[in-house]
């Protein structure tokens, strides 16, 4: 208890402070620093090519932290967002040839007529990094819902074959799940434009939504590609219970909420099943939960015990997950950091290092340097 006190009182201390002794863990030993402090719910965040990086607040603020830690000004042309409930402004993604383009990808809940829901949208950075400009509407993750600020998903991820993946949560509406001519609790596969590939697996089906790649999700707020297998790799609130990591397959259907390990928050089993003919499981499963938020797979240098783990921040219990890989298989399990703080999402720095973003009013950037 005295260690976790201490390291949670030195969030506080301002960037680059060193924290306390260094933790040894299964495959690194490294200490936590705190890279930059004054953030409101920070939510996600993406390296420019000069080291800086740019981090969203859930509360609708964009900034810009330099290499040495220092915080911006929020950046100008961020468009309104509903931040409300666990809406607000979620996830950032650069394009591939962002250092040619400059265009990033923001996801975010909109309020609209008949009530709120996902929304992409991309935009250009400015070369003074400073603000946004050309702002324009990808998707709106349609219909709209009136009740409930929840379950928004939001995670943008582009794939090998080029198009951006977009995950959405259900809404808190667990049939919305399940149905193909609704954009809620589902992967989207959309090109960079906003258009629909060719390929999409329901393209053409009559009732059916073309942009859907995979459907049958309740809250996914993880997104990373496998830089081994090229896979697509999603992280998936449960209930109470029923936590998972998917690999994401064309046209598939993960089940929620037909079926689930997890359970209703006041008790009984949400289904009696855990797995059905025609619906995709899951290759690993949290009971009870850890609350999985932003996942990376780390193919840095800095640390090179953690090659081929996936991380997953980790909102209940708090800390970082690591899980160690093999192909496509999880093979093991490791708790880092445990009650620390909520981690909304985890990246990682061009310099090999992780870097850690707490979700609190008085949200902080850390990172894990090798000792």
């Amino acid at each position: 208890m005295q260690r976790r006190a201490l390291l949670a009182l030195a969030l506080l201390a301002g960037p680059a402070a060193a924290q306390e002794a260094p933790v040894v863990s299964e495959r690194a030993t490294f200490r936590v620093t705190t890279f930059a402090t004054g953030l409101e719910h920070p939510w996600s965040a993406a390296f420019l090519p000069d080291g800086s990086l740019l981090v969203t607040e859930r509360p609708g603020r964009l900034r810009r932290i330099t290499p040495d830690g220092r915080v911006s000004a929020p950046l100008s042309g961020v468009p309104q967002v509903e931040a409300a409930g666990q809406g607000g402004l979620l996830d950032i993604a650069l394009a591939p040839d962002f250092a040619r383009t400059r265009e990033v990808f923001l996801c975010q809940a909109a309020a609209v007529e008949g009530g709120a829901l996902t929304r992409l949208i991309a935009a250009r950075l400015a070369p003074t990094h400073d603000g946004l400009s050309g702002v324009r509407r990808l998707l709106d993750a349609t219909p709209a819902q009136a009740s409930g600020r929840l379950h928004f998903g939001c995670r943008i991820v582009f794939g090998r074959d080029g198009h951006l993946y977009l995950s959405t949560g259900e809404r808190n509406q667990r049939e919305r799940a399940q149905r193909l001519d609704d954009l809620a609790g589902k992967i989207i596969r959309l090109t960079r434009e906003g258009r629909v590939p060719p390929d999409n697996p329901f393209v053409g089906r009559p009732g059916a939504r073309p942009e859907i790649w995979s459907y049958g999700h309740r809250h996914p707020q993880g997104l990373a590609v496998n830089p081994w297998t090229g896979s697509l790799w999603e992280a998936e609130f449960g209930p109470r219970g029923g936590d998972e990591i998917n690999i994401i397959q064309r046209g598939a259907n993960y089940g929620w909420p037909v079926v689930s390990h997890g359970r209703e928050y006041w008790g009984p089993r949400i289904s009696r099943e855990t797995s059905a003919p025609g619906m995709t499981d899951p290759i690993h499963v949290w009971v009870p939960s850890v609350s999985p938020s932003g996942i990376a797979f780390y193919d840095g240098a800095a640390f090179p015990g953690w090659r081929g783990s996936l991380f997953v921040a980790a909102l209940n219990t708090p800390g970082l997950v690591r899980l160690s890989t093999e192909g496509d298989r999880v093979t093991g399990e490791e708790r880092l950091l445990t009650g620390l703080a909520r981690m909304r999402h985890v990246l990682v720095g061009p310099d090999g290092r992780v870097y850690l973003l707490t979700d609190s009013p008085q949200g902080a950037v850390l990172r894990l340097d090798p000792a």
